[in-house]
């Protein structure tokens, strides 16, 4: 793999000779030229037939560090440099790729990538306007710093130059690896490619403190939705040409509606006669095979261009008719020009058909009807939705990994955030991970004690947790003791929760949120600011549970609980403010993004601001549709005890929030192994933050994650923090429309 550390590596690209000028070997481009270190070991790069491209070095630590180390330096220069300056040099970048256009094709062609010129000087002009406007529209937020971009073999060219060229307009220094090791320069990780790959590289720098983002760009399942309603033969040519007729990191699963059915596989009949075989490799013909050997038993019919050849590497493209939902092959394809053909009744139907796979990257929707597509596209959990269409891809549009498809937003200003960090907190520090037993971590618990209920004013008061909108005990019994400042006494006891908490509160979540997530955002926010007023009437208790836990003034914690109630009152406004709007598509159609919620969410709290932190996470999840499972500070869990009046109080519904309290590693194993918690937000260890890292890959979390041992708190009053939030609980969703 090719090391890059600098945009210059784009004006590299010479005449049709420029791979014979290198001999066909190619080495490692650092520091603004290509270096062949000795004693390295090389891959060959091969083209569809097999033949052998050129050779590229194979980097080692030294290689990677050497990199990270200049593209520090590089960093240096290119921060500051004036949004104007760094504009120039991406349009630059423009001129270049038009005078070498026809290399840059055939380098392309050669290597089986799906690139062209006129993508990447769309993306320049497109990103160079965002580096003219960084100070202007996004002036609070800074640039991270060096962005390390990390892509497997079969990422797109334009998923890849989708992370580069945002990251340098936002002012970072963007390298790209083939493999990360530790380097106290490094400021953020973002990953395009496969799954397999994305868990290994989570896994592997779990620990090393460094924020890192995945987005699952290839080998995804996405389907393609044909109703009744469409233009058959316009679906039917839609269909051929992606799954067979274009080099696409996705695998389709056809579903149609039953009406059409025969309408349309008579048509596929027709239109794929004389389609040829498509050559692969020899383990992909054998997972082919399998996979059509599987589907036959399992009573497909299959439709081919032609009888398949009985060894070798090709194969002619196949629909396999009347597949099952569940059957491995439609789940999770293999590669190769397999096309399962899945069939639905209701438009409900075709929904959840949609959203059977474990991916959510993108969906195509073929109707006449625009109310049933635009009502499709609402409840399909996918990133991209094109009507009519299929894989339209332009820079302006945001894309967010749904479900297992990734963690992050690429595209559109809603993918520029992921390069900055807002000034409400601080920035990462690089470690060294720590030798941990993820099999053990969290197993060991607080140390629990088992209250009767007959003790009566004998003991300090025993508090009750917050589940499905009851207070209750741990399902355990057990309860842990709640310290006085300084630990000079006990002030009580609270549930010692655990798994089976988790549980029952992410099932009472799981059951409110949809329908809350639904809701107009003027209903959330009348919700809200009934539980800011809820707050008002509790203010003293409130404060008094702050004094008391933390040891502050009554007068501080008066502060504390008055800044609360106006924050849960910013969070009622900002209700109907989050929106997206349309997009400025340079072809003739109407695009618009959508912001929706993430869905269930955990949340560990910080022991700074007790109170504060709690209503700005609480209301950041809550305003934008989300359901939340709030653990309090393990140190000073009173003040979020107290809370639970007010959540009592107010018309929430029940389930949307829950409060657990006991041992923080044994909540944080437990919402990291429950595969419905789709984000957790961690304040905790350092052990607990690589944990999560290296815990949350099946399926993927997103995680925001802040080790307590920095020592550097957030600001909880900042301006920003709101905006900071907000965006950290929404995923994106386009929706393309194409029109004559």
């Amino acid at each position: 793999m090719l090391l890059f550390d600098t945009a210059d590596a784009f004006e590299r690209f010479a005449e049709k000779a420029w791979l014979d000028h290198r001999s066909r070997s190619l080495g490692l481009f650092i520091n603004g030229k290509f270096v062949l270190p000795a004693d390295r070991q090389s891959c060959s790069l091969t083209d569809s037939s097999g033949s052998v491209i050129c050779s590229t070095v194979c980097a080692e630590d030294e290689d990677i560090s050497q990199c990270a180390s200049s593209a520090a330096e590089g960093y240096q220069v290119w921060s500051d440099l004036t949004c104007r300056q760094r504009a120039n040099v991406l349009l630059r970048l423009v001129s270049v790729i038009g005078q070498h256009g026809q290399c840059f094709s055939e380098l392309c062609g050669l290597c089986g990538v799906s690139g062209s010129p006129s993508t990447v000087v769309r993306m320049l002009q497109y990103y160079s306007s965002w580096a003219q406007l960084r100070d202007t529209l996004i002036s609070s937020w800074n640039p991270l710093g060096v962005v390390v971009v990390v892509v497997s073999d079969d990422c797109a060219f334009n998923s890849l130059l989708l992370k580069v060229i945002p990251a340098l307009a936002m002012g970072s220094d963007s390298s790209l690896v083939a493999k990360l090791t530790q380097s106290s320069s490094i400021s953020y990780v973002t990953y395009g490619g496969n799954k397999q790959d994305g868990a290994m590289l989570c896994e592997a720098t779990a620990g090393m403190g460094v924020p890192l983002s995945v987005s699952i760009c290839a080998r995804s399942s996405c389907a393609f939705i044909i109703f009744d309603t469409a233009d058959i033969d316009s679906a039917v040519d839609g269909v051929i040409e992606a799954a067979f007729g274009t080099k696409t990191n996705v695998h389709w699963v056809l579903c149609v509606q039953e009406r059409v059915e025969e309408s349309v596989v008579a048509r596929l009949r027709l239109r794929m006669a004389g389609l040829k075989c498509i050559t692969l490799s020899s383990d992909d013909r054998l997972l082919v095979d399998a996979a059509v050997q599987e589907a036959q038993h399992q009573g497909a019919m299959l439709v081919q261009s032609c009888t398949p050849p009985s060894s070798g590497a090709q194969y002619p493209p196949t629909v396999l008719c009347k597949s099952a939902p569940s059957s491995p092959f439609v789940v999770n394809p293999p590669p190769g020009p397999l096309l399962p053909l899945l069939t639905f009744r209701s438009s409900k139907e075709a929904v959840t058909l949609g959203n059977h796979t474990p991916h959510g990257q993108a969906a195509s929707i073929w109707t006449e009807d625009l109310t049933l597509a635009l009502e499709t596209a609402k409840s399909l959990s996918v990133g991209a939705v094109w009507v009519n269409s299929y894989s339209v891809f332009d820079p302006c549009l945001p894309i967010s990994g749904h479900k297992d498809s990734g963690t992050c937003t690429d595209g559109g200003q809603e993918g520029l955030y992921q390069f900055l960090r807002a000034p409400s907190f601080s920035s990462n520090h690089p470690r060294s991970p720590t030798t941990i037993d993820y099999s053990k971590f969290g197993s060991s618990g607080a140390s629990a004690v088992v209250i009767p209920d007959d003790l009566g004013a004998s003991v300090p008061k025993h508090y009750l947790q917050f589940v499905g909108g009851k207070t209750c005990k741990s399902v355990s019994g057990g309860c842990v003791a709640i310290q006085s400042p300084g630990g000079r006494g006990v002030l009580g006891y609270c549930p010692d929760g655990g798994r089976k908490d988790v549980r029952n509160a992410v099932e009472a979540a799981s059951k409110v949120q949809p329908g809350w997530m639904k809701k107009s955002p003027s209903a959330r926010a009348q919700s809200l600011n009934s539980l800011a007023k809820g707050l008002e009437a509790k203010r003293r208790d409130v404060a008094t549970s702050i004094s008391t836990q933390t040891g502050v003034s009554m007068d501080e914690a008066e502060k504390e609980v008055e800044l609360s109630i106006i924050r849960l009152s910013d969070w009622a406004a900002y209700c109907d403010k989050i929106k997206g709007g349309s997009l400025p598509m340079p072809q003739s159609g109407f695009a618009f993004s959508v912001p929706e919620a993430v869905g269930v969410m955990g949340v560990l709290l910080p022991d700074s601001n007790p109170l504060y932190s709690l209503v700005t996470l609480l209301g950041a999840a809550v305003a934008t549709g989300n359901a939340v499972i709030i653990v309090p500070s393990q140190k000073y869990p009173l003040p979020g005890l107290t809370f639970i009046q007010v959540l009592q109080a107010c018309d929430l519904p029940a389930g949307l929030v829950s409060i657990l309290t006991g041992s923080r590693d044994q909540l944080t194993a437990a919402l990291a192994n429950h595969s419905v918690i789709k984000a957790i937000w961690y304040w905790g260890s350092a052990e607990g933050c690589q944990y999560l890292q290296h815990t949350c890959t099946n399926p993927l979390k997103t995680l925001r994650l802040f080790s307590q041992e920095n020592k550097e708190e957030a600001d909880w009053t900042h301006p920003s923090i709101l905006e900071e939030m907000w965006r950290n609980t929404v995923e994106w969703k386009s929706i393309w429309i194409p029109t004559a």
